[in-house]
């Protein structure tokens, strides 16, 4: 006779196991690693170079992670304006080391890897190249959640054979209710997304909220859901647990040495705590002591520079206080040195609440944290709001960068643009095809077909590390030799 035990949570304990609410028995939690990205980008400012990355790749490929995370996010920028390396052969010589685990990306849907909208040709080559020199799973995410924004290069993704993860950026106003995200789930799905990833990028995610939310998606569409979170508030770890219990699929973490402060919680306690669980990784703990060791160097030189500051690695409460993720305290923090003005941090603190409200409650991520904050310093500085106004600001409000959760309040739309017109379609429908055109702008500079996509996202660094690149390349003689994969000058 088969026995049948209630849970507190609702779950059904039977022989066969702990089911999961709504859905089957549970299956082991998987784990994406983010060291070689999002790690390294909260922690020490995207500065982890690839020839610091390539001597543990090949032990990192053995663990048995669902993916590493590796590449998109700042990663694109940093490589190009502060390390002069090519981002796309950074790529290349991952894949080649880690031949057995899938590698991840993030992607800002239209605005690709940069701060603006991108033309419909743009985002289609930069999806095609990116899986064509080995990305296995895009993240695509929008700033404003406008599906709109998502679906050229959840497209893209496909065509090219991708795995086209639909990523929520989560946050907290009166605006964003369960029923809010579910819904977002379900037009993802709809749209074609092969998984869906709650994107707590400010770490607001609390843990028994990660239950509900959690379930509620899960009982409302199909396929894998992921959680990435940020251990900026002290919640992450606590929020994965309850996440997990509610049936996430897949979580996020960092190796420890680059993990905790204003990046993920660490990969190892994560599966030291679902060891002998249904929710077991099959992670073994032991095969990650020399992933950790080696990262851990990285980390103690990172210390001794300066590159790493103590100041991202505890416990902000200003971020549950004032929803502000911890990259963008230390940017409102420079702009106030630059203003002389740091003793108006506090009160800059508190406006940036007022403007998100005014704004129709956008999430705290690139670019709207910028334009928010930006906003915010100006507002305070100046003594009246709104008396200047950037013009990413009156971008925002005419629509250029898509529809905000909620409608702009027509006072707010009068002082920021007066009777310029909104505009209500997709943004990118305004843009015209740029490849044809932007080419012959770095001619002298062109060696691969993502040369092109690199000076059309960030022109002025390009150009420099194309420069750089010549530089190193040409010696007075100007001789050529030959390499197994191209021809390069020297």
């Amino acid at each position: 006779m088969s026995c049948t035990l209630f849970l507190a949570d609702g779950r059904i304990n039977t022989k066969e196991g702990i089911n999961k609410p709504g859905g089957s028995n549970m299956s082991k939690v998987k784990i994406t690693e983010t060291v070689l990205r999002d790690g390294h980008q909260s922690l020490i400012a995207t500065r982890l170079s690839t020839e610091e990355m390539i001597p543990i790749l090949e032990q990192m490929d053995s663990i048995g992670y669902h993916a590493v995370e590796m590449w998109g996010g700042a990663t694109f920028d940093a490589s190009l304006r502060f390390l002069y390396e090519n981002p796309w052969e950074r790529l290349r010589i991952i894949r080649k080391y880690m031949k057995n685990t899938k590698l991840q990306m993030l992607l800002r849907g239209q605005n690709i890897l940069g701060y603006k909208h991108y033309p419909d040709d743009v985002v289609r080559e930069f999806v095609k190249r990116s899986i064509g020199n080995g990305i296995d799973i895009i993240r695509i995410f929008d700033a404003l959640n406008d599906t709109r924004n998502l679906r050229v290069a959840l497209e893209a993704t496909k065509a090219a054979g991708g795995h086209a993860q639909a990523a929520i950026s989560y946050t907290i106003s009166p605006a964003h209710t369960t029923e809010t995200f579910v819904n977002l789930a379900k037009e993802m799905e709809s749209m074609g997304a092969d998984s869906i990833c709650i994107k707590d990028m400010s770490g607001l995610l609390t843990p028994y909220y990660s239950y509900e939310l959690v379930k509620a998606i899960k009982e409302s569409t199909s396929v894998p859901l992921e959680l990435h979170s940020h251990a900026t508030s002290g919640l992450a770890s606590m929020t994965y647990l309850k996440g997990i219990e509610a049936g996430a699929d897949i979580i996020d973490t960092a190796i420890s040495p680059f993990a905790l402060g204003t990046s993920q919680p660490p990969t190892e306690s994560l599966i030291a705590t679902l060891q002998g669980t249904e929710y077991d990784t099959g992670i073994d703990l032991k095969n990650l002591n020399d992933v950790s060791s080696y990262f851990n160097k990285i980390r103690e030189k990172s210390i001794e520079t300066g590159l790493l500051d103590s100041k991202v690695l505890g416990v902000d409460i200003n971020t549950l206080v004032y929803q502000v993720p911890g990259g963008m305290l230390s940017n409102l923090v420079s702009q106030l040195k630059m203003q002389n003005a740091l003793d108006k941090f506090e009160e800059v603190l508190k406006e940036v609440p007022r403007v998100r409200e005014d704004l129709g409650y956008p999430p705290l991520v690139t670019p709207t944290s910028q334009i928010v904050g930006t906003q915010a310093v100006l507002n305070v500085v100046t003594g009246e709001r709104y008396k200047m106004v950037p013009k990413e600001v009156k971008a925002y409000v005419k629509g250029m960068y898509g529809k905000p959760t909620i409608e702009i309040k027509e006072e707010i739309v009068q002082k920021i643009i007066g009777n310029e017109e909104q505009i209500t379609c997709r943004p990118a429908d305004l843009l015209e095809p740029l490849l044809g055109t932007e080419k012959s702008k770095m001619a002298e500079f062109y060696e691969e077909p993502e040369d092109l996509l690199s000076y059309i996202l960030f022109p002025q660094p390009a150009t420099e590390f194309f420069k750089h690149r010549q530089a190193e390349r040409y010696k007075i003689d100007g001789t050529m030799v030959q390499t197994e994969e191209r021809v390069h000058p020297v």
